[in-house]
Parts: structure tokens; C-alpha cells; sequence
């Protein structure tokens, strides 16, 4: 009962081969042996790190019953998108890391659970809600958006998500791979939000085809929850040069594009060797689908292994798909030949000091110690920055030096009626902790506007 019950996944050699989800889930057997390892403690640990505060052992004990719709309830009375955080979530650094069962062996598999039971749950027929309680506009359907418009549908409210793409869900579309996060997933969970009654309002640019002004006269309220989709550089010699991408576009033309597929014709760079710079979850899901794209792939991070700050699991996939880790390496230049096509990357030796702010460790350049790597593609994926469309179109609100949008401890700017939430706010973080900022705006702008009434 220490053990967790392990999950399949696609062997290395296979999936390489494909951008087929990897992990292929629990079987309800499997389901309920590791939902009987819950302790169902009284004081829900658990529950006090999840950031939407599902009520973790009530639904496990559901599964334990073989109630699988009645798990989906009790998950969904907090998170109308299990089937999204059950699988992208980092649950090892949040809900799993205070359970019980962790203190002797390995905690309960929260997370594969949660997958478990939105993939398997049986539809039931939304009733309809009244549609008295006033007009909401949600700017983005990424995570946090779609978070607050579930929250404030369920309250009675017309809610209108304006979106700038001509698909909804935002990173979840075009940022997480299929083979992490199949877009039928995404899809599902919107649609939900859809037979709820949710509006959907795509290829509309708020500052430019509509602006915030116009929102704020129209709407009783106004959420934003435009992201981080802004790309960081280096500043390095050479990143103008052919062949350097974002990892945003990157993941873009492999999500939306279908960039791998024949009968697509996206343009994508054709690749042999490439280096993707960057430590995080998106390095990852950029080295793992260059990976894919049948290219040699080097990850150039310039701290060590254990101060990645992606997930161990994604960590973990890459190394065995033998993605070649360039630890304790920073890129210094970029090398291009005369039609300024990118030919290597030059790095230099990092060394370990003392942590920093973020309690990571300084990575101090080491003297005389500079490589090439020959490659012809380099993709930077070292954070995003909130995209400055919407700031530079409005003095409404307010934005910091960083750009980011500034908000008070329950997501309201500046402005009485206008909230936001997730990356635009905080910089690019993670897809749950987007969703706490959407659920906790959306009771914020509930609770302001029961009180005019």
C-alpha cells in the first residue's frame, strides 16, 4: 500500500514516433486499487495545497465506490476542467505533496485520478439556469478565463469570452503538445462550459477589433485574462538570424498548424540538429516535439538538473526519449553563415553559487570555458511576457513596469468592475494556479454585484 499503482505510458521508442498522448490512463481496476490507498484523512491536507480546493478524499471515496459520476460531481463543484489539470497540473508540488500516505511512501496519485474520472464519468443533461444575475465579458479563453466563466455561469450570469484566435482554450490549444495534453481534452471540457450556456466570441482582437471601453460600458463586468504570450529573448549576437524561433511559435505551428502532419503543408522549418534553450515545461514540450520532427535534439539550461524548473515526469520523458541535457551551459552567441543562416550556438561553462531570490542557486559563469554546438535551429523558451496589445490600446487600467497587470488580492485593477487574472498578471506561471486567480475574480465580481443590487 506504500506504492502508488503505476500508470502506462507509451514505451520511449514508440512514441518518439508520434504525437500520441503518453500516458494512456488508468483502468477502472487500476482506479480503484490506488483510490483505496486514501487514508481519507479529517484534517484534508490535500485539500489546503490544491489551488481550486477540490474536496480531494470525498472524491476519491467515490471511486473507491465505483461512483464515477458521483467523483465528477464532487471535482467539478470546484474545477469544471479535471481532465486539463489532471494531467498538467503540477500535483507533486501541491496537492500530493502534503498527503499522508507520502510521509512512509508514495503519496496517492491525485492527479492520475482526477484524469481518471473526467475521462470516464458519464454525461448528464446541464439544467438550464436563469440568466438574471447580469452581463459578464471574459477577455481570453486560456485557463483563467475559462475558470471565471465557469464559476460566474453556474452563478446565473451571461458570460460573453471574447477571444482573439479562431480556437478556444488558449496554452491549452497552442502552447501544451497533443501528446501531453490531447486537444479532444480541451475541447470536451469547453464544450461543457458551452451546454452551460457560456458564449463563445472568436477572432475578435479586444484593442483593436473591440476596445476595453467598450466592454466596460456594455458589460455589468469585465475579466482579463489575456496570458503571457509575449516571447522573452536573450539579447544575445545573432538571435535575428534564420532559423531562431520562439518556442511559442514553435508549439503554435505544431498545435494549431499541424505542422507534422503531411496533408497540412504548414511551413516548419526543416530540422537536423537543434538546441532549445530553457529549463521549464516548455523547453520541454518544444525539445520533445523537435524530438518528434525526427530532429537530434540538444537542451541548453544554465543551471543544473535538479534546479529545472520543469515537472520531474516531463524531466523524466525527455531524458529517456534521449534529448541530450546540455546542463550548466548559457548561450552566448548565436553562429550564422552569409545568408544568415544559423549554423551553432556558442556557450559557456556555468558553475553553482549561492541561491538566489527565487532559492535557486546563481549559475556563475565559468573562464575559459566556451563550445560550440553545430546546429541549424535554436529555440528560445525562457518565459513570456504579457502580450502589450491590450495595454497599449487603454489607459483604463493600470500595468507595471514588467507589464503585467495590477490587480489587488482578488484580481480587481484600478477600475471597480474590471478584474484579471492568470499569466497577464503574474507572468507566465502554471495552468492551475491561472484557474485559482479566474475562480477567485469571478467570486470577487459575484460578490460586488450582488451587493448594488
Amino acid at each position: 500500500m506504500n506504492n502508488r499503482v503505476e500508470m502506462k505510458v507509451l514505451s520511449p521508442e514508440e512514441r518518439i514516433n508520434n504525437f500520441e498522448e503518453v500516458a494512456q490512463g488508468y483502468s477502472l481496476e487500476e482506479a480503484i486499487m490506488e483510490a483505496s490507498r486514501c487514508l481519507n484523512c479529517k484534517t484534508k491536507p490535500c485539500v489546503n495545497k490544491c489551488p481550486v480546493n477540490i474536496d480531494i478524499p470525498s472524491f476519491i471515496k467515490e471511486i473507491k465506490g465505483n461512483n464515477i459520476n458521483e467523483a465528477y460531481k464532487v471535482i467539478t463543484n470546484n474545477n469544471l476542467l479535471p481532465g486539463i489539470c489532471g494531467r498538467v497540473c503540477p500535483q507533486e508540488t501541491q496537492c500530493e505533496s502534503s498527503c499522508v500516505r507520502g510521509i512512509k511512501g508514495e503519496s496517492i496519485a491525485i492527479g492520475r485520478l482526477e484524469r481518471f474520472v473526467s475521462d470516464n464519468h458519464h454525461e448528464e443533461k446541464q439544467n438550464d439556469i436563469q440568466r438574471i444575475n447580469g452581463k459578464i465579458a471574459i477577455i481570453g479563453s486560456g485557463p483563467a478565463g475559462l475558470a471565471c466563466s465557469g464559476v460566474l455561469i453556474s452563478k446565473g450570469y451571461q458570460v460573453d469570452v471574447y477571444e482573439a484566435m479562431h480556437k478556444n482554450g488558449g496554452v491549452l490549444i497552442y502552447g501544451i503538445p497533443e501528446f501531453r495534453l490531447p486537444k479532444k481534452i480541451v475541447l470536451k471540457e469547453i464544450n461543457n462550459l458551452k451546454s452551460l450556456g457560456v458564449n463563445f466570441i472568436n477572432d475578435v482582437v479586444v484593442g483593436k477589433t473591440i476596445t476595453l471601453e467598450e466592454l466596460y460600458e456594455q458589460y455589468d463586468a469585465v475579466f482579463i485574462g489575456t496570458g503571457a504570450g509575449l516571447p522573452k529573448f536573450m539579447g544575445i549576437p545573432g538571435e535575428n538570424a534564420n532559423g531562431v524561433l520562439s518556442a511559442n511559435e514553435f508549439l503554435t505551428r505544431i498545435n494549431l498548424m499541424k505542422a507534422y502532419k503531411d496533408e497540412y503543408f504548414t511551413p516548419v522549418r526543416k530540422m537536423k540538429n537543434v538546441a532549445v534553450v530553457g529549463g521549464g515545461n516548455v523547453a520541454m514540450d518544444a525539445a520533445r516535439c523537435a524530438k518528434r520532427l525526427k530532429a537530434n535534439v540538444y537542451l541548453v539550461y544554465r543551471r543544473g538538473l535538479e534546479e529545472m524548473p520543469a515537472r520531474k515526469e516531463e524531466i523524466l520523458n525527455a531524458l529517456e526519449e534521449k534529448i541530450e541535457f546540455k546542463n550548466l551551459c548559457n548561450p552566448v552567441e548565436i553562429l550564422y553563415d552569409e545568408n544568415k543562416n544559423v549554423t551553432g550556438i556558442k556557450c559557456q561553462e556555468m558553475i553553482l553559487g549561492e541561491a538566489d531570490e527565487s532559492g535557486r542557486r546563481k549559475a556563475i559563469p565559468k573562464e575559459n570555458s566556451y563550445f560550440t554546438l553545430d546546429v541549424d535551429t535554436v529555440i528560445m523558451a525562457i518565459g513570456n511576457h504579457p502580450n502589450p496589445l491590450l495595454k497599449n490600446s487603454t489607459d483604463l487600467v493600470e500595468y507595471n513596469k514588467y507589464g503585467c497587470l495590477v490587480v489587488d488580492e482578488n484580481g480587481r485593477t484600478n477600475i471597480d468592475k474590471i478584474y484579471g487574472g492568470g499569466d497577464v498578471v503574474t507572468g507566465a506561471a502554471t495552468v492551475i494556479l491561472a484557474m485559482e486567480a479566474g475562480k477567485k475574480s469571478a467570486i470577487a465580481i459575484d460578490k460586488i454585484l450582488n451587493k448594488k443590487k
